[in-house]
């Protein structure tokens, strides 16, 4: 049975992003109660562990001192100039009280997944507040303030694991790319939304890496528009061989449930069958898995996502099927249905497919022609 940790807290619920904010912090809470309810959260391999906040010696790891002062300050209220230099203070780096308690708090769950992988106490480690790819080392972006992909990543090569970072999550990850540019011992393999003014405007397939890291980040850019067929097409022809070539000790996978359908910042039109399918087929090479949230601005449909996700996660997706009557999911657009988890599928636009096919196609034969080759 797969041993499996969820890392999740009381105290994490305290914090609130703004109102207006599309983040809405209280998906964690929502998942867990709902994991409960179904029962998929029981038993001694399936433990609730409370993290501790990652202490100003860990996030200095990544972040440089001066952002990290910057961020404290503005956290209580304090402000000036150096607040806007450093990103904050902006519709999509809103200040709130506590946000720097807060972000600390995320990164120290995604720690303590990566020690409880590196201590072979899991298999598979959740922390759904986690995610937060945007963040740089010296300025915030795109709700990320402290980039727990990135600390726990280093955490897990500072040990001398080798480090795969899958990224499922409709905007790229610039933070954890820009991190691991020049390093060959952490991977970066991305699949989200490219397009014209889609935020944050990296990811293209020939953002290769540098020096070292050249070949060691791969970008799978997907249309506006892709379907879970598309998205299988794409993942299925990328992943595993570079998964495969890249060998990794350790997977770290971002799960930003913002490629549903529905999503109101994003235009791709999956349902969370499409995530199911992929982590299958991660799980099936018996790496071990530390997995973060990230994006998902629709909370229902990304607490239920996530559920599934987990349930895949945990060797129990059957037990959701179960409960599926086959309907319901982004088409209800609410998590008060009889249906369990998955989605149901959205019938196939199929103009739309034939005139993403030929994008798509090309992206994929760009990856394989000019990235594989990079790594062998």
């Amino acid at each position: 049975m797969t041993r499996a940790a969820f890392i999740h807290s009381s105290e994490i619920e305290q914090y609130h992003y703004p109102p207006e904010c599309p983040f809405k912090t209280e998906r964690a809470g929502m998942l867990l109660r709902k994991l409960k309810s179904i029962e998929l959260l029981s038993g001694p391999n399936r433990p609730v562990i409370a993290p501790v906040a990652a202490d100003r010696s860990e996030l200095e790891l990544f972040h440089t001192p001066e952002y990290l002062d910057v961020l404290q300050r503005a956290s209580r209220g304090n402000g000036g100039v150096d607040v806007l230099q450093a990103g904050l203070a902006t519709p999509d780096t809103p200040v709130f009280l506590g946000m720097y308690d807060y972000a600390s708090l995320a990164a120290g769950a995604s720690l303590l997944g990566a020690d409880l992988i590196l201590e072979d106490k899991v298999d598979v480690a959740f922390n759904p507040s986690g995610g937060y790819h945007h963040a740089h080392a010296s300025h915030a972006a795109g709700f990320c303030y402290i980039n727990d992909v990135v600390l726990a990543s280093l955490r897990l090569a500072a040990a001398g694991k080798r480090v795969l970072v899958l990224d499922i999550d409709a905007h790229h990850c610039d933070g954890v790319q820009e991190a691991f540019y020049e390093r060959a011992d952490i991977l970066t393999l991305s699949f989200h939304e490219f397009g014209p003014g889609f935020f944050p405007g990296t990811g293209a397939v020939d953002e290769v890496g540098l020096s070292t890291g050249r070949g060691y980040s791969v970008n799978t850019p997907l249309p506006e528009g892709t379907d879970d067929e598309m998205f299988a097409l794409a993942f299925r022809s990328v992943a595993p061989a570079v998964i495969e070539k890249f060998s990794p000790d350790v997977i770290v996978m971002e799960l930003g449930m913002d490629c549903l359908a529905g999503d109101p910042l994003t235009d791709l039109q999956m349902t969370n069958n499409a995530y199911a399918d992929a982590i299958e087929l991660i799980m099936k090479l018996g790496v071990p898995i530390l997995a973060v949230g990230g994006g998902g601005y629709n909370p229902q449909n990304s607490v239920r996502g996530w559920a599934l996700a987990w349930s895949v996660m945990v060797g129990q997706a059957g037990h959701a099927d179960d409960l599926s009557l086959g309907m319901g999911g982004v088409m209800l657009e609410s998590l008060d249905w009889v249906g369990g988890l998955r989605d149901r599928a959205i019938p196939a636009d199929i103009d739309r497919r034939r005139a993403l096919a030929p994008v798509l196609d090309a992206t994929i034969e760009d990856v394989k022609t000019n990235v594989f080759p990079l790594i062998g």
